[in-house]
């Protein structure tokens, strides 16, 4: 999805619309819509106000879409600092999200043709994978000394 078609989505998906929406970042409804509009080419959109859109909307597809046009993909983490758990506990949770992606794509390929559905499921098993992983790495850093070298 291009980016400008996902802010649009966005404004225009959210209870209210434009006009809910707009006040919450500090422009009119009209100028909202003139900049999520792919069509005009007088109002455009910056970055402060997408952050504030996503903020305020708790819609994370611009940043998903900015990821997607740049060849990359999010998964969002969620491991913030008051996160109790043991690295145990973590790489219990990576090795869960490694035997589903296992599981999901051995399914799949039972009858040797991926569905999208099929292929959908293994991209959310996929990025279950990499956020379970990046929650063991943060969880270590936050475990590890200052000043001490890894050996």
């Amino acid at each position: 999805m291009h980016v400008l078609d996902a802010a649009a989505q966005t404004v225009h998906t959210y209870p209210g619309g434009a006009e809910s929406l707009a006040p919450r970042i500090g422009v009119s409804a009209g100028i909202l819509r003139n900049k999520v509009n792919v069509n005009n080419t007088t109002n455009h959109l910056t970055l402060a106000e997408a952050n504030e859109i996503m903020s305020a909307t708790g819609d994370h597809r611009i940043l998903q879409a900015l990821a997607q046009e740049h060849g990359y993909v999010l998964a969002r983490i969620d491991v913030g600092a008051g996160d109790d758990r043991t690295v145990v506990h973590h790489l219990l949770d990576l090795g869960m999200a490694e035997g589903e992606l296992s599981r999901t794509i051995h399914d799949a390929l039972a009858d040797n043709v991926i569905t999208c559905n099929e292929m959908n499921a293994i991209a959310a098993a996929g990025h279950a994978n990499q956020a379970a992983l990046i929650g063991l790495i943060n969880r270590l850093r936050a475990a590890a000394k200052p000043g001490q070298v890894a050996r």
